[in-house]
Formats: C-alpha cells, structure tokens, sequence
C-alpha cells in the first residue's frame, strides 16, 4: 500500500516525469515500425523488382499480426493488467525491424518481418490506448480532462506513423545501405524506450476472475451506437490513411521524377501531419450529445475521395499532395473520433477488448491498397475513388440518422489502483 501511494504521488510531484509521457513514447516508436514500410515500396517495387500487387500485399501482411494481437491482447490485459500485455510490444518491434532489415531480397523474409511489426502495433494500440486512457486521470493525472487519452493516444500514434515513414524514406532516398538502414534506426530508438516503458505503473487492478473465456467476449461491441457511429467511420481510418500514401504515390511514380521514394515520403508527411493536426482541434469538434466529430470525418473523407478521383485521373503533383492531405485529415478525425466512442461506450471491464474491435475494424482498410491494385485491370483509379465518395456519404447519412440515439450513460471517474509491487 506504501509503495502505491509513493508512485501515485510521484506521478503528481511537479518535476517528474508523467508516465504518460513514457506510454507515449513507446507509442510512438512503435507506431514509427509500423509504418517505415509505407515508404519503401516504390524502393522493393524499382530496385527488388516486386509487383505492385506483391508490395501492397506486403503492406496488408502486418494485418495478420494486427487484428489476433489487438483481439486477444485487449480483453487479456483486461483480465491481466496493462504492464503484462505492452511490456512486449516494443521488443517484439525491434525484432519485426531486424528481420525486414535482412530481407530485401527476400518475399517471405519481409513477409514474417512485417507480420512481427504487426504484432507489435497491435498490442500497442489496444493495450497501449486503454492505458493512455487510464493514466490520463486520476490519480496519475487528475489535471486531464475528458478525452484527453484518446487524443493522446492518437496523436502519439499519428507521429510515429508520419515521422517514421518520412525518415525511412529519405534513408532509403538517400542514404547508404536503403533496405537495411531505416529499420536499424528505428531498433536503435526503440531500445531505451522499451527499457524506460517498465517504469510505467499499471493502472488495471488484477483480482479474481471468472473463465478466461468468458473474458474474450466484449459485450460493449453489442451497444447500438457502436454499430451505428463506430463500425461505419471504423475502415475509414487506415482506408484513407492506405489511400493517401499508398495509392496516390502508386499512380503518380512517373510524374515523380528522380526521387519517388522520397516522394511517398512527402505524401506520408502531409497525410499524417493533417491527421495529427486535426487531432489536436478533436477536442472542440468532439461532444458526449451528439456524433458530430464521426460525421465531421466522414465528410472530410467525401471530399478527399473527390479530389483523389480528380488526382487521380489529370495525374498532377498538387492535386495528388491535395488529395494526401484531406484524406489524411480525414483518417486522423476519424481515429480521434472513434477512439473517444469507444471510451464513452466500453466500461472499464471491456475497454481495452472494444478498443481491439475498433482497431481490428480500422485496419481492414488498410487491404484497400491491394483490393485497388488487383482491380485496376478492370476498374480504373479514378472510378474506384468515385465509389469511395458514394461510400463515404452513404455512411455519413446513416450516421447523421443516429446522430443523437443510444448515447451512453455518462460514467463516473473510474478509480484504479496500482497492482504492481
């Protein structure tokens, strides 16, 4: 009991770090291996000679390691605790990124690499984010006001997505060894970050439990508002984030010149930098009444189609960086928006496991890449975005239909207590 209150009053001494600050970091860097593939593709695609098809099914692979992490890591760390299920996730990161720096050359080699990183995102972002959610309050942090995690969370998140897709591709660009270098840098970042994560307190308290399977069942993805709000705006979030710095550079590698890896690049900056600005205005254009920051997304997302359709068909460097940043404005609105649904839906026996399903949901979009490439014999570019218009204002009008139906009951501050020492 002593050592629980020295760690709650450490968390609040002015001076020290505040754990979340540790969460957030290890966030980041993780989110950084997930995404420093992105960029390299144009690389594996001109100077490993892979298909278009071949590189974005690489891109879809880490999926695999996704959505089993996220469903099973988010309901066992609401059984086991936080610490247990995050601690991995950098390590395991850091070993995705090795294997991938040694398979260049080598489909499967990047194969396992990518489905290892996948692991690694997938526990941070069901596990990571519950966490975000519970040391931004009390007693951690009794300052934060509601909805501080969720953009917290998204936020370290979309930083780690652009900056680590941005740095891999000016190393590959420009650097010495380009299949080797960019995941070495991020093994070299994530080291002290994965130490200086066990100092972070755990915020679940862990107690008697019935069957474990018992506790893989979420009953919150049950509530009518998740199936309404949530699971509409829930592919949008990769989907769009998939299209801006997969698709568009895809099609407009021969008006890149020179320099199309460091072209992926650019768009990976100005997506997910929209994206992470956008996240920061979440808080105004969230409210617990209404769906009004879901719909503001969706909306986003209409015009981002629209303008990748015309990108897509005149095949223009401004339209193309115009199409990056709505669409990545529209992946970030959507990420912040459906996180903090989801924190006001799940109670706190189910919040991690309902995150799972949000971002399990979020990352079927990513195989739009791949879906778009194998069409693209049939169907063209332009008529593929225009069909994401369609979806984008279908899924808008239904819901602008529920906008104010099966609100949650609002809940009180949960308090937690440190089961650790």
């Amino acid at each position: 009991m002593t050592a629980t209150l020295d760690r709650q009053l450490d968390a609040r001494t002015p001076g020290r770090t505040r754990p979340w600050w540790i969460l957030a970091a290890a966030m980041f860097v993780i989110a950084w291996g997930g995404n420093q593939f992105t960029p390299l593709l144009s690389m594996y695609r001109m100077h490993e000679g892979l298909s278009t098809t071949t590189v974005d099914v690489l891109l879809f692979a880490y999926v695999l390691g996704i959505i089993p992490a996220m469903l099973l890591g988010g309901p066992l760390s609401d059984r086991f605790g936080r610490r247990p299920l995050m601690l991995p996730a950098p390590v395991i990161g850091i070993v995705g990124s090795l294997v991938l720096s040694v398979g260049a050359a080598h489909e499967p080699v990047l194969f396992v690499g990518r489905v290892l990183s996948g692991l690694a995102l997938g526990l941070m972002m069901a596990v990571g984010s519950s966490w975000m959610k519970e040391l931004s309050g009390a007693p951690w942090d009794p300052d934060a006001a509601p909805g501080t995690g969720a953009r917290r969370a998204a936020m370290s998140m979309t930083a780690g997505f652009a900056i680590g897709a941005v740095v891999a591709g000016l190393l590959a660009e420009w650097g010495p060894w380009p299949g080797t270098l960019p995941y070495l840098v991020h093994v070299v970042l994530s080291v002290p970050v994965a130490v200086a994560l066990l100092r972070t307190p755990e915020t679940r308290a862990v107690g008697a439990r019935g069957p474990l399977l018992q506790d893989l069942r979420i009953p919150a993805a049950a509530h009518r508002r998740f199936w309404y709000v949530v699971i509409p705006v829930a592919p949008w979030v990769f989907g769009a984030a998939g299209a801006a710095y997969a698709v568009l550079p895809n099609i407009m590698v021969d008006r890149a010149g020179a320099h199309p890896i460091a072209f992926s690049a650019l768009l990976c900056l100005i997506a997910l930098g929209c994206g992470f600005g956008i996240q920061a205005l979440g808080r105004r254009i969230d409210t617990p009444r209404s769906a009004r920051a879901v719909a503001v997304a969706l909306g986003i997302l209409a015009v981002g189609c629209a303008i990748g359709a015309v990108a897509a068909r005149e095949l223009t460097i401004p339209l193309a960086v115009a199409a990056a940043a709505v669409l990545g404005a529209g992946y970030g609105m959507a990420l912040v928006s459906g996180l903090q649904e989801i924190q006001r839906i799940a109670g706190p026996d189910d919040l991690a496991g309902l995150t799972a399903v949000f971002y399990s949901l979020s990352y079927l979009g990513f195989g739009a890449p791949a879906v778009m490439a194998v069409l693209s014999g049939w169907v063209s570019y332009p008529a593929m975005f225009g069909f994401g218009v369609i979806v984008a204002v279908a899924s808008l009008a239904l819901v602008a239909w529920k906008w104010a139906a099966h609100l949650p009951e609002p809940q009180g501050p949960a308090v937690v207590e440190d089961s650790v020492g």
